[in-house]
């Protein structure tokens, strides 16, 4: 199961949201990407937690993830307790990755809020030798939090202009989220035409500010090292 990225998310459309392009482009590079839903979506007003699973696992095909898993976490119940933390720090000691991406933790929806705060105490226990947690001990090398709804000043942009398809593809996967044909829909924030729009219109905008078609912001909590003051000089190497 051992990955360079683990993807959490809060519900099984939150990943593709945030960073689909990322993914797709860690893929292209040969990198091994996981993701993980931390709920099923049971609360979602529209589809069934069987389809939205369907869904989810057929948007993992499409990012070229190697696997995808659900946690089984209750919907609208996401919590920093010690139960929560244990199973996703288990997952994360299973997964050993480089690299975790996790929702940002100011958000409108309280599972991304509660999310960003479960992954991030399940990363620190998770490299905690005396804790009671099954597997060896792990500690990524950071978390990257990505965003869902509510966005801020990024620390780093991602160009994922060559792999926006890709996303906009696996987006469609959850189409019992995201559209409103069927005549039992209800209507939500989620399947108004306008969501999607803003999905790529934030991505447009992290663009336009580095000069591509489409960027996926990120933000960390760890100074990022460079190597000096000139732009091109990039970041310091091990």
């Amino acid at each position: 199961m051992q990955v360079d990225v683990l993807a959490f998310g809060p519900h099984p459309d939150d990943i593709e949201i945030g960073i689909g392009g990322t993914l797709a482009k860690h893929v292209h590079a040969g990198h091994r990407v996981g993701l993980c839903d931390l709920t099923r979506g049971e609360l979602g007003s529209n589809g069934t937690v069987e389809v939205r699973l369907e869904e989810a696992q057929a948007a993992a095909r499409v990012l070229g993830a190697s696997w995808r898993e659900n946690l089984g976490l209750p919907d609208g119940g996401l919590r920093d307790d010690s139960d929560q933390v244990r199973a996703a720090a288990e997952f994360i000691r299973r997964c050993r990755p480089r690299t975790v991406a996790a929702p940002y933790g100011q958000d409108r929806h309280p599972d991304h809020v509660n999310g960003s705060r479960l992954v991030a105490a399940a990363v620190f226990a998770a490299g905690l030798r005396r804790a009671k947690i099954e597997g060896e001990p792990w500690r990524p090398d950071w978390i990257c939090h990505y965003f869902i709804n509510d966005t801020t000043q990024p620390s780093f942009v991602v160009d994922v202009s060559d792999h926006y398809e890709t996303k906009r593809r696996a987006l469609r996967c959850h189409a019992s989220q995201f559209e409103a044909a069927s005549k039992t829909a209800v209507g939500t924030r989620l399947n108004a035409p306008s969501f999607l729009r803003l999905v790529e219109s934030r991505d447009e905008h992290f663009g336009a500010r580095l000069g591509v078609a489409y960027a996926e912001g990120f933000v960390v909590t760890e100074p990022i090292v460079r190597q000096g003051l000139l732009r091109d000089e990039g970041p310091e190497t091990p």
